[in-house]
């Protein structure tokens, strides 16, 4: 991904986002679903696009914690709030601050909570006393790296994003490579496979975040509700949804390298060798 190398300086150096900074202040925000995808389902969706864009969601949250923080001081402060919207180490900041660890899979884990939280930041110029940084406690488990089928993971705590479902299915702008036809297991948008199977999940609990509930129907869709989709019920269906990301054109990409047999015509007409009327086959 070429664009995480631009403002490279920003990403290091908050004071360059924000003039004067002082501290970094990290917030956790649950999206872990109620229900879920059926097992067998045709086309896996990453579970935190079942409902709205959380980029907005999470950064009116953030908007009102700032306006309080901003009337308990008596001085004007210089804040920017930022959701995966600029140059930002939202897990460094996070790891650094003692939210969490950055685990095996390179996916934040909270102590006791789990991965599942989308990552938002308030950076401002008010001097705070910062936390530390907590244990790693990844242990020797090794059951992401185990189960990752594109093999994304072969180092511990690095991820080959080239090899990534989630990169190839949402950031790739090109044909996914075909040496992933029989790796995919099935992930139409994202990738969940890496924290389904980390044992610190099994303390995750339901967002009370109604927006991020099954909003959009994902969990209801047949084979032939995304086969048949057009642009116009993309759209409509997935309109506030973080699945706009990968466009419809992205979509149905993934879902036909999933199923090659829709980049086949179904229907060809030929003469009739009797008759020289035309036959479908």
């Amino acid at each position: 991904m070429a664009y995480m190398a631009n403002h490279f300086d920003k990403r290091l150096d908050p004071r360059l986002l924000v003039d004067g900074a002082k501290s970094v202040i990290t917030f956790l925000y649950n999206y872990y679903p109620k229900t879920f995808q059926p097992a067998d389902a045709p086309y896996k969706i990453s579970c935190y696009a079942y409902g709205d864009d959380y980029h907005t969601i999470v950064k009116d949250k953030l908007y009102q914690v700032l306006s309080s923080i901003k009337g308990l001081v008596s001085s004007d402060i210089s804040a920017r709030v930022f959701v995966d919207s600029a140059p930002v180490l939202e897990k460094a900041w996070a790891r650094k601050a003692g939210a969490g660890w950055v685990g095996k899979h390179t996916n934040l884990i909270v102590k006791g909570k789990g991965s599942y939280f989308f990552i938002g930041e308030i950076i401002l110029d008010l001097d705070l006393e910062p936390d530390g940084p907590i244990a790693d406690f990844c242990g020797t488990c090794t059951r992401c790296i185990d189960a990752c089928p594109t093999d994304a993971l072969a180092i511990p705590y690095q991820i080959d994003a080239s090899k990534c479902i989630s990169y190839l299915t949402i950031e790739l702008k090109e044909a996914i490579p075909t040496e992933f036809a029989d790796k995919m297991a099935g992930w139409a948008y994202g990738c969940d496979i890496c924290q389904e199977v980390c044992p610190w999940n099994t303390f995750a609990v339901a967002s009370p975040d109604p927006k991020f509930s099954d909003t959009h129907k994902v969990q209801n869709m047949q084979s032939a509700d995304w086969e048949a989709m057009t642009k116009e019920t993309f759209n409509a269906y997935f309109g506030k949804s973080p699945i706009t990301r990968t466009r419809y054109e992205g979509l149905k990409r993934n879902i036909t390298f999933l199923n090659p047999a829709l980049a086949s015509p179904k229907h060809i007409a030929k003469p009739s060798a009797e008759n020289g009327s035309e036959a479908s086959i």
